[in-house]
């Protein structure tokens, strides 16, 4: 099993610098910095995919308050859904009850 290494978000930022430079390879920079090139090549797509965050914050935060209430809107809906289920299940076990069987 290989091991988890933690980079700090300064040496990232320094490496992913680095390779939008486009002076070395991927290989070469994993050489120097020491850095798998697959993990190096993963910051730089994470990067770009989020650089409108640097540029446009406020775009990119309302993009984050759709998702929660989004989140929270699914959140009420599974809360109705649990105690819907937990009604039928008691109304099961009382049913159960008078015709004999024990829960």
């Amino acid at each position: 099993m290989g091991r988890k290494t933690k980079y700090s978000d300064e040496f990232k930022i320094k490496v992913i610098f680095e390779v939008l430079k486009e002076e070395k390879t991927l290989a070469e920079i994993s050489s120097i910095y020491g850095g798998h090139k697959i993990t190096i090549r993963d910051w730089k797509k994470q990067f770009l995919e989020n650089i409108q965050l640097a540029v446009n914050p406020v775009k990119g935060i309302s993009q984050y308050r759709e998702k929660i209430k989004g989140l929270s809107s699914d959140k009420d809906e599974l809360y109705k859904q649990i105690g819907k289920l937990t009604s039928q299940l008691d109304w099961a076990k009382k049913k159960s009850r008078e015709v004999g069987f024990d829960s």
